[in-house]
């Protein structure tokens, strides 16, 4: 149901006579917000097939299942993680990073769809160029370069840091660098206490158990992948439909609760886009980072996974890449630090670096192209 309260406010108000005016405005923007919402499941897509490597680069490059069986059962605990965790993601995503209310109400539903538009891209780029960056990182970079690109245009430099939030955009720098140090010690951990423990058991005994394990540990990162990449899309989905006018924000101005078609279209769309693989990725995930054995691909995942699901569980949005990344260093450095191949790995941080940056600057030059597309057709 539209909220008639953001109508009036904007000037469309409902009048006895339904002017031409009202209607068509009405139409246009239904139509704008129907088209951010494809766009967004468009970018879950793309989020699906990238970050798919991270739920079955280990588990192909081992052999321990063919990779149409990988991607099939990453697929299907991509989309069952809404059962197990909840949408506390969603709401930090929608409201803890970007102070949506310094931009000029009529502008907001140009700046998440510019905000799309650059995770899209930077998406799709490095996806081509084989690196494992964050779908996640990209889309925050996308939203926070859109939203100042918006409020320069309108207000010029002066204040133009106040548009994002500072508590929000602290979680996610310090997880940058905590979620793959997390994911490596625990790595690390795991692999040296296997090592202990079946020190006295045979090479052949050990590889046939943890290729068993290994179906268990790739199924819950799999699960940890779903249940919070598919939360960031659903927080931006419940914006777009706030600014349109189609929910009503809390007393205290908190984004409502998640409508279950939004959770169910975004875990769909993340699904469908690991169906698709992300084979560019999965080679450099899976060989190129450190050579893993099923027990090494074992103790990577479950690293991994306990690392997203207390971030998950936390409403902390990490990166999944960063994540499966740090936990493979991990587990290869417990070999012996020569068995991680540290050039490839800088060039993955670098990628990690740029991610924020280059997104926003991409999300800024599409609003603007937006904008102006905008100013001319209007």
């Amino acid at each position: 149901m539209i909220n008639c309260e953001w109508l009036i406010k904007n000037r469309l108000t409902f009048t006895i006579y339904h002017s031409p005016f009202t209607i068509k405005t009405m139409e246009a923007t239904t139509s704008l917000v129907v088209f951010i919402i494809i766009i967004a499941l468009v970018f879950d897509y793309t989020n699906g097939f990238h970050d798919s490597a991270n739920s079955i680069a280990t588990v192909v490059s081992t052999r321990v299942l063919s990779p149409g069986a990988a991607v099939a059962m990453a697929a299907f605990f991509n989309f069952i993680a809404f059962i197990v965790f909840g949408t506390a993601v969603a709401k930090m995503i929608g409201g803890d990073l970007v102070n949506l209310a310094k931009i000029p109400q009529d502008d907001q539903l140009y700046v998440l769809l510019a905000a799309l538009v650059g995770a899209i891209i930077w998406n799709l780029l490095t996806w081509y160029l084989g690196l494992p960056s964050s779908s996640s990182h990209a889309l925050f970079g996308g939203y926070a370069g859109a939203a100042i690109a918006s409020y320069i245009a309108h207000f010029g430099l002066n204040g133009s840091s106040t548009v994002l939030i500072a508590s929000g955009w602290i979680k996610v720098i310090s997880f940058i660098v905590l979620s793959p140090l997390i994911g490596a010690t625990l790595g690390f951990i795991l692999m040296v206490s296997v090592y202990w423990i079946f020190r006295r058991t045979s090479v052949s005994k050990i590889d046939r158990g943890f290729r068993v394990g290994q179906l268990f540990s790739a199924a819950a990162f799999s699960l940890g992948h779903g249940g919070n990449d598919a939360q960031k899309t659903m927080g931006i989905i419940t914006v777009v439909l706030v600014s349109g006018g189609f929910l009503a924000s809390k007393a205290d101005g908190k984004l409502p609760d998640i409508p279950l078609w939004v959770v169910l279209a975004a875990h769909a769309a993340i699904g469908l886009g690991t169906l698709s693989g992300g084979w560019r990725i999965v080679k450099t995930m899976g060989s190129k980072i450190s050579k893993l054995q099923p027990v090494g691909g074992f103790c990577a995942e479950t690293a991994g996974a306990l690392t997203l699901a207390a971030n998950t569980f936390f409403g902390i949005p990490v990166s999944t890449t960063h994540t499966i990344t740090g936990a493979i260093v991990g587990v290869g450095s417990a070999k012996r630090l020569s068995a991680v191949k540290w050039g490839v790995a800088g060039r993955i941080v670098w990628a990690w670096i740029l991610t924020i940056p280059m997104a926003g600057l991409i999300a800024a030059l599409s609003y603007l192209v937006i904008a102006g597309i905008h100013s001319i057709t209007r």
